[in-house]
């Protein structure tokens, strides 16, 4: 493990002001995620239209449901890789190397997409991509960390002003990616998402030595020479045995997206399972945080039924958006890409406001279960919202867009309830052994909810939206209230922490 030695080390070397009164590390940094986001979101926002499209338009011609269930499975992997990243990063590379190395390969998925028409460099552009998120993503922010102090008073104020570079790059990528790739060629916007994460890249070589010094270039527990012969090996056997297998199931047409899409379903299940087993039953937790582990069961059920309607923004509404929504206004076309930008939108105008509001309610804000039943109820009311203009106008009529946008900002209000409170809740249930790995579990609420999401897509159609919007939406309302009816007996359990 790294010793406070070398963390002191680290934090030392890096200059202490220069970015609004923050380490310049924390510049190299925001911008590096800027535009990480910005490729990844301007992708994202075009991606499911480019898949379903027919190829006269551009676009590859799949079945609606098989893109949104790809699109679902994209992200799930994406989330899931973020473990083995992590472990890249604290094992063998360190989170500077993972970083640089993890947006190249961001970078070249892009570029594979760029390529016209061409389905096996969309499934490439899939894996690269998928393997650069999960190296990219998680260690960057370990590096925000790595330039302060745990005293350091403006540690909480840098991490917030880095995450509102990643949101203002959410925001500003499915305007102009949306814009180009949906109105004139989806390659080109492809192609403008690549080069965002070029400019991510070199501003990372080239001002990582001055301004972050030390600050991620250590690899915390490096393996052993005989651990390295060991995980070469077991690495060597798994590629062997799965390139075995596939060679085996391709021909007889047993790798099919069904299948696909239920094996990822299954793993978004299996690894949190494997998780909790392995800290609830380590000789490491103690009695308290094993009780604190259960108390951590409930609010992770509630955070994959959140982001399973949460991540919908860019499937379900999004071919809403596509396919039920009045785009033209006052004789102006917008792209239904542009959707994508209101998520990050609300949050950097609304983040503020729910920050305010819980420092003044202090000890009467309310607790972290309560938090989370309120977002479950409002990512439900985002349902409800959506499901109103299509029962009112039937379902040939094109809806007034303000009901999308409706849906959007209140969905928004649960996450503002549910994504912070449940990173800091992590933090302080996890046992002390095992605190990285139960922040990837944090993370795998959203892989599990994508996995989940993939499986279901395929019952949403025109004729089904209302009985779809209504059963999900209604779900989380219930599990919502059902969870702040049971709040007092998770609050107990969580022994002290509130």
């Amino acid at each position: 493990m790294m010793s406070e030695m070398n963390k002191q080390k680290i934090v030392s070397s890096v200059p202490q002001t220069g970015f609004f009164g923050h380490p310049k590390g924390l510049f190299t940094l925001f911008f590096t995620e800027f535009w990480e986001r910005f490729s990844y979101y301007g992708m994202r926002a075009i991606l499911v239209y480019y898949m379903y499209y027919e190829v006269s338009k551009g676009g590859l011609g799949f079945d609606q449901s098989t893109a949104l269930a790809i699109m679902s499975i994209y992200g799930s992997l994406v989330y899931m890789s973020g473990v083995i990243g992590g472990w890249i990063a604290d094992r063998i590379l360190g989170p500077s190397r993972s970083v640089f190395y993890g947006g190249i390969f961001i970078m070249l998925g892009h570029i594979a997409l760029a390529v016209p028409g061409n389905i096996p460099m969309f499934f490439v552009s899939m894996v690269l991509i998928v393997i650069g998120t999960g190296m990219l993503k998680p260690n960057v922010s370990s590096i925000v960390g790595d330039l302060y102090s745990e005293t350091d008073a403006r540690r909480d104020s840098g991490f917030s002003i880095f995450y509102m570079g990643i949101n203002f790059g959410a925001f500003i990528a499915p305007l102009i990616v949306g814009e180009v790739g949906m109105k004139h060629n989806f390659h080109l916007g492809f192609a403008i998402a690549a080069v965002g994460m070029f400019f991510g890249l070199l501003l990372f070589i080239l001002t990582k030595k001055k301004n972050l010094g030390l600050a991620g270039t250590i690899v915390p527990n490096p393996l052993s020479p005989a651990e390295r012969k060991r995980t070469t090996f077991v690495v060597i056997i798994a590629l062997i045995v799965i390139a075995a297998a596939l060679t085996f199931m391709i021909p007889r047409g047993w790798v099919t997206i069904d299948s696909f899409v239920m094996f990822v379903g299954i793993l978004g299940i299996l690894i949190p399972i494997c998780y909790f087993v392995t800290m609830y039953f380590s000789s490491k937790t103690s009695t308290v945080e094993r009780s604190r582990l259960l108390a951590y069961i409930p609010l992770f059920v509630a955070g994959v039924m959140f982001w399973a309607i949460q991540e919908q923004g860019s499937t379900i509404l999004a071919a809403y958006a596509d396919n039920r929504t009045d785009l033209s206004i006052g004789g102006f076309s917008i792209s239904p890409a542009w959707f994508q930008s209101l998520n990050p939108l609300f949050i950097i105008v609304l983040s503020p406001l729910f920050a305010l509001l819980w420092t003044k309610l202090g000890n009467r804000q309310p607790t972290i279960p309560k938090k989370f039943s309120i977002g479950l109820v409002f990512a439900g009311l985002s349902f409800v919202v959506i499901l109103i203009p299509g029962t009112l106008a039937g379902e040939n009529a094109l809806v007034n867009p303000l009901w999308l946008v409706l849906s959007y900002f209140v969905v928004v209000l649960g996450e503002l309830c549910i994504s912070p409170v449940g990173l800091s809740a992590t933090t302080k249930l996890a046992p002390t052994a095992f605190s990285a790995q139960t922040m990837s579990l944090w993370f795998l609420t959203n892989a599990a909810a994508q996995a989940l999401n993939a499986s279901i897509v395929d019952l949403y159609t025109p004729e089904t939206e209302t009985l779809y919007f209504g059963i999900i939406g209604g779900a989380s309302i219930v599990l919502g209230i059902l969870l702040f009816l049971i709040a007092p007996v998770i609050q107990r359990a969580m022994k002290g922490i509130r």
